[in-house]
C-alpha cells in the first residue's frame, strides 16, 4: 500500500455540513443553516416509487433470506464507498480483515479506483451535502470535472451490472444533487455520471446529460411533486 498517499480534492466551494436527523415517520431528514428538516432524495424516491418487484423478489425468496441479502449487500456498498472517500482524501484505505465482505470489496474498490475514480479530471468534493431549501436535500458522493465537464458523479455496487433502463432512480438522484448544486453555488451542472462495480469485478459508466439530463431532471422534479401530494 502506498504510505505517499494524497488528498485528490481541489476545494472550490464551501460545502456546508449538513445535520442528519430522523423524523417521527422514521423518513430521514436534513437540516440546513435554518434548521428547517427536509426530506433526503432517497426518502422522495422510496416513497414514490414502485415497489412491485421488490415486494415480489421479496414474497418468492422469503423474508428471512431477503433481509440477509438486503443486510448484505448494505454492508458491502458501505465498506466500498468508505474505502472509496478514504483514498479520494488521501487516507490508508486498505480494506482490513479476511471475512466475505472484506475479501469481496477489495477488489470492487481497486476496479472502481482504476476504472472510474483516477480518470475524474478534478474533484471538488466527497460525501457532499447538498440542500434546496424548503423541497428536499441529500449527500453526493462526488462532485467534480469528469471528461471536461462539471459533473455529479455517484458510487453504486451492484451483484450484477444492472441494465441502463433499471436504474433511472440514480439518474434522478443525480439530477436533484444538480439542482441543489446550482441552486446553492450559482453552478451549472447539468451532467451525471454513475460509476457501477459488481462483485466480479466487473465495472460500467453511465452518463447522462443534454435533452437525457433535462428528461430525468424532470422525471425528479414530478417524483418532488408526488411525494408532497402523499405528505397531505
Amino acid at each position: 500500500m502506498d504510505n505517499n498517499l494524497v488528498s485528490l480534492l481541489k476545494e472550490k466551494y464551501n460545502y456546508p455540513a449538513l445535520k442528519r436527523v430522523t423524523a417521527k415517520s422514521g423518513q430521514r431528514q436534513y437540516t440546513g443553516e435554518d434548521n428547517n428538516p427536509v426530506p433526503s432524495v432517497t426518502t422522495i424516491l422510496s416513497a414514490t416509487g414502485d415497489k412491485s418487484g421488490l415486494i415480489a423478489w421479496r414474497k418468492r425468496v422469503g423474508e428471512q433470506e431477503a433481509t440477509r441479502i438486503s443486510s448484505e449487500a448494505a454492508g458491502l456498498g458501505t465498506k466500498v464507498h468508505n474505502a472509496i472517500e478514504k483514498y479520494i482524501l488521501g487516507e490508508e484505505y486498505e480494506i482490513k480483515g479476511n471475512n466475505m465482505i472484506s475479501e469481496m470489496a477489495r477488489p470492487m474498490v481497486n476496479n472502481m479506483i482504476t476504472e472510474g475514480v483516477s480518470k475524474v479530471d478534478e474533484i471538488w468534493g466527497v460525501e457532499v451535502g447538498l440542500i434546496a431549501k424548503g423541497l428536499f436535500a441529500g449527500t453526493s458522493d462526488c462532485i467534480g470535472v469528469y471528461e471536461g465537464k462539471p459533473t455529479i458523479i455517484d458510487f453504486k455496487t451492484a451483484r450484477k451490472i444492472k441494465k441502463r433502463e433499471w436504474i433511472e432512480d440514480y439518474f434522478m438522484q443525480g439530477c436533484a444533487y444538480a439542482i441543489a448544486h446550482n441552486e446553492m453555488f450559482d453552478t451549472d451542472i447539468n451532467r451525471v455520471t454513475i460509476f457501477m462495480i459488481d462483485r466480479e469485478g466487473d465495472f460500467k459508466e453511465f452518463t447522462i446529460e443534454g435533452d437525457e439530463f433535462e428528461e430525468y431532471t424532470k422525471k425528479w422534479l414530478l417524483r418532488l411533486e408526488d411525494y408532497y401530494k402523499l405528505q397531505k
